[in-house]
C-alpha cells in the first residue's frame, strides 16, 4: 500500500481529507501473552477529528502506555481496526507503518530524546533525515530554522541541546515533531520533567498550535494538565471514559474511573 509524501502533496491531502478522522478506533483493544494473557487495552471506540486538542489522563498502571502505543502505530493491537488519516493501518506491512509513522505522528516524550552534542538546528533535522530524503541540506536547515522559529527558540538554534535548559530542549523536542506537518502531534507526559513555571510555558505554545490548527493527543498523569484538550478520556484499568476536561481533578478522576 502506498503511503503519500509530506510537503505540499500531504497538506494538500490534509486539506482534502479535513472530514476524515485523524484517528478513528473501532473496538480497538491490546491484549499481551501470558501465561497468564494481561488485557492492557479492552476494546474501544474512539474518534479524533482534525484540529482538536484531546487528553488521555489515568493513574500509574491504568493502560496510557498501552493506548500511547497503538495509536503511535508502536504496537499492533490484538483486535479491532485503527485508522489513521483514514488509512487501516492493520492492512499495512511495517515498513509501511513505519513510513506512515514518520510522516503522520510527531512524538514528544517527557525524556526529550534529544542527542546532547549536536545543535538545536541539527537535531531538528534529524527528523528529516528519512521523510524528505530528496530535499537538499541547505533546503532541510531552512525547514529547521523556521520551525524552531516558530517554538520561540530562533535565538537558540545553533546552541548545543545537553547546554539547554529543560524548557527549551522540550521545545527543540516538539519543533523536531513539527517539521514534518504531521497530521498527529502525540505527547506523551511533555511537562513531566519540567518544573511548575517552565511547564506553563511549554502548556501555553501547545495551545497556540492547538489554534494553528494542529491536531494533538496529550496523554498525562496530571488532571491539569488534561483539563487543557476540548475533550478528555479518563482510562484506568485499560477502559477509556470520556470525560467533561473543565471538571477534571484528581479526586474527579479517581470517580470517574472508580466504577469500572
Amino acid at each position: 500500500m502506498s503511503i503519500p509524501e509530506t510537503g505540499a502533496e500531504a497538506l494538500h491531502i490534509s486539506s482534502a481529507a479535513g472530514n476524515t478522522p485523524v484517528i478513528e478506533f473501532c473496538r480497538v483493544g491490546r491484549t499481551y501473552s501470558g501465561p497468564p494473557p494481561v488485557i492492557a487495552l479492552r476494546p474501544a471506540d474512539l474518534m479524533i477529528r482534525r484540529g482538536e486538542y484531546v487528553t488521555v489522563v489515568g493513574p500509574s498502571g491504568s493502560g496510557k502506555s498501552t493506548f500511547l502505543n497503538v495509536a503511535g502505530l508502536l504496537d499492533r493491537p490484538s483486535e479491532g481496526v485503527y485508522r489513521l488519516d483514514g488509512i487501516d493501518t492493520a492492512a499495512l506491512n511495517e515498513r509501511d507503518r513505519t513510513a506512515l509513522r514518520g510522516r503522520r505522528i510527531g512524538f514528544v516524550f517527557q525524556s526529550y530524546h534529544l542527542l546532547p552534542h549536536r545543535s538545536a538546528v541539527e537535531n531538528v533535522m534529524l527528523s528529516l533525515l528519512y521523510t524528505a530524503s530528496s530535499r537538499k541540506r541547505k533546503r532541510k536547515r531552512k525547514m529547521a530554522a523556521e520551525i524552531l522559529e516558530r517554538v520561540g527558540l530562533s535565538h537558540r538554534m545553533l546552541a548545543n541541546a545537553g547546554q539547554m535548559s529543560g524548557g527549551e530542549q522540550q521545545r527543540v523536542a516538539i519543533a523536531r515533531a513539527l517539521v514534518n506537518r504531521p497530521s498527529l502531534l502525540l505527547c506523551d507526559e511533555p511537562t513531566g520533567n519540567l518544573d511548575t513555571t517552565t511547564a506553563a510555558t511549554v502548556l501555553q505554545l501547545m495551545d497556540e498550535l492547538h489554534a494553528d490548527g494542529f491536531t494533538l493527543l496529550v496523554v498525562t498523569h496530571d488532571p491539569g494538565v488534561a483539563a487543557r484538550g476540548d475533550r478528555a478520556v479518563v482510562i484506568r484499568d485499560g477502559v477509556l471514559r470520556e470525560a467533561d476536561p473543565e471538571q477534571l481533578t484528581a479526586e474527579a478522576v479517581q470517580a470517574t474511573v472508580g466504577d469500572v
